[in-house]
Parts: C-alpha cells; sequence; structure tokens
C-alpha cells in the first residue's frame, strides 16, 4: 500500500508531473491566464511568459490548453524546441499543421504555412495557436523564423498566435534580436508564491487528492517550506511529498515544522542542484 493511501487519499498529491487538475491557480498564474487569452482572442500576435525553473511554467501552459479547448482554437504545442537547421523547424511545424510543402526547403514550407494559416483564419475563421515550451532553448536563428512567421497577418489581425514559455535568461536572448522584441504583445513573469500562497497549494492538492479537509501541515511546517524553498512550487511539492513520507514511516500525525526540518537534512540537495536536475 502506497503512502497517500494510508493518509486516506486516493491519488499521488505532491507529483511534479505538470497536471492540470492539481494546479494551483496562484493570483500570478491567474493573471498570466487571463492575460493570455485576452492576447490570444485579440489575435495579437506573441505573448512571452517568463519565470525561474519550478515555477510552474510548464503547468502554467497545460492549464492554457484547457483553457483553450474550444473549436474555433487550433492549437499546436512544442514542448522543447531543439532543432538541428530551420529547415527541421519548419517542416516540423508543416507536419504539425498537417500540410505539404511544395519542395523540401524553407521557403516552400513557409509558403506552405502562410496557405495553411490564410485557409484557417481568414476562410474557415479558426485561430491557429503555437505554443513553445523551454523556449529559452530556441536558437537565435530559430527565433527569426518565428519572427518571420508572425508577419504573416491581415489588415486586422494576426494569422499565426505564438505563446513562448521561457526561463527568465531567455530575455537576454531576445534582447540582443530587436525586431523581434519589438514584437512582443505581452510578456509577463510568474514569480514564486508568497507564503500564504504556499499553505494555500498545499491545501489545494490535498483537496484534489482526496484528503477531505484534513489539515495534516502545521502552521509552522508551511513556513519552513516556505523559507526552505523560497515559495518555489517544484520545491513545494518535493519537500511536502518527502514530509507526507516521513509521516507515515514515522506513523507521526502531521507533518509539522520539526518534520520539515528532518526531512532537509535527509535529503541533503541543494535547491540549485535539484532544480538542475529535475530540469534534464
Amino acid at each position: 500500500m502506497s503512502y497517500y493511501e494510508l493518509l486516506g487519499l486516493t491519488q499521488e498529491p505532491f507529483s511534479t508531473s505538470p497536471d492540470p487538475y492539481f494546479f494551483y491557480r496562484s493570483q500570478a498564474h491567474q493573471s498570466a491566464l487571463q492575460r493570455l487569452e485576452i492576447n490570444i482572442r485579440l489575435k495579437r500576435g506573441l505573448s512571452l511568459i517568463l519565470g525561474d525553473i519550478g515555477t510552474g511554467k510548464t503547468t502554467l501552459c497545460r492549464a492554457l490548453l484547457q483553457d483553450l479547448d474550444e473549436p474555433t482554437f487550433l492549437t499546436h504545442v512544442i514542448l522543447d524546441p531543439r532543432y538541428d537547421s530551420e529547415y527541421q523547424f519548419l517542416y516540423s511545424l508543416c507536419r504539425m499543421f498537417e500540410v505539404e510543402p511544395a519542395n523540401r526547403s524553407t521557403i516552400d514550407c513557409q509558403e506552405a504555412i502562410q496557405h495553411h494559416l490564410i485557409q484557417k483564419g481568414v476562410h474557415d475563421g479558426k485561430t491557429t495557436i503555437l505554443i513553445i515550451d523551454e523556449g529559452q532553448n530556441l536558437t537565435p536563428s530559430l527565433i527569426e523564423i518565428v519572427r518571420s512567421l508572425l508577419n504573416f497577418e491581415t489588415n486586422q489581425f494576426k494569422l499565426l498566435q505564438v505563446v513562448i514559455f521561457g526561463q527568465l535568461d531567455f530575455v537576454r536572448k531576445i534582447q540582443r534580436i530587436r525586431n523581434f522584441a519589438e514584437r512582443i504583445s505581452m510578456k509577463y513573469i510568474v514569480n514564486p508564491l508568497s507564503l500564504e500562497e504556499t499553505g494555500e497549494m498545499i491545501r489545494y492538492r490535498l483537496s484534489q487528492a482526496g484528503n477531505g479537509g484534513r489539515d495534516i501541515f502545521t502552521s509552522d511546517a508551511v513556513e519552513n517550506i516556505y523559507y526552505q524553498t523560497e515559495g518555489i512550487p517544484r520545491r513545494i511539492n518535493f519537500l511536502a511529498h518527502h514530509a507526507l513520507q516521513h509521516l507515515v514511516i514515522n506513523k507521526r500525525p502531521v507533518v509539522d515544522g520539526t518534520i520539515v526540518q528532518t526531512v532537509m537534512q535527509e535529503q541533503g540537495v541543494p535547491w540549485d542542484a535539484y532544480s538542475k536536475a529535475a530540469a534534464i
């Protein structure tokens, strides 16, 4: 029997997988989603969401996909934009859009994509959305390709809506590409959670896992978790998961501040090292 079943839970509450069902919509996350949806519905082109490793960008991406589940939206996702060439990137987009270029060249791919966007956006009344996660992995040449695709437009709107989720250092890369940076119509930085939001997130995820309202984490446990994790959601999940395991193994009724400190000592993993490992 798993530890969460012993606690009366039906699911793992603190998995680090980007499951929208467990997505705690903090004020920052909710604001990002609202701004994204407005930008997409107004067909303004390029939106950029930035944040440190573990702040919930990928889960935010999944939540956006859920919110855009409408027949008028044609949504496509690139989980990691690592491509060996401009042609490989464009050809993968052609396959994603289910179009066939006349020949195997970047120009033919771009023309096929443009015709597709015109058909869907103008004649069919659809909104084509391209979501790129791990945007910091875009090379300058691929950024230029994205910029060129944003040039496809009518007199009223952009034919392709692009949403890029990336780490904060992505800013330095795009600052050197001025004609791309100037096309960003919406930029939002997702900050870590506050102390209050850390407690709310822990309670929310436990509730979603079938907790039934039982208060498993004491206030001093939440405080310790917050200060140890600096409010980074992925770190919070990591520490809360191991705290619950400690709870079951040692047959304790609740997670208190002492348990959190013990778990930190047992794990002995610096957060920067953990974040790098989790991002691979």
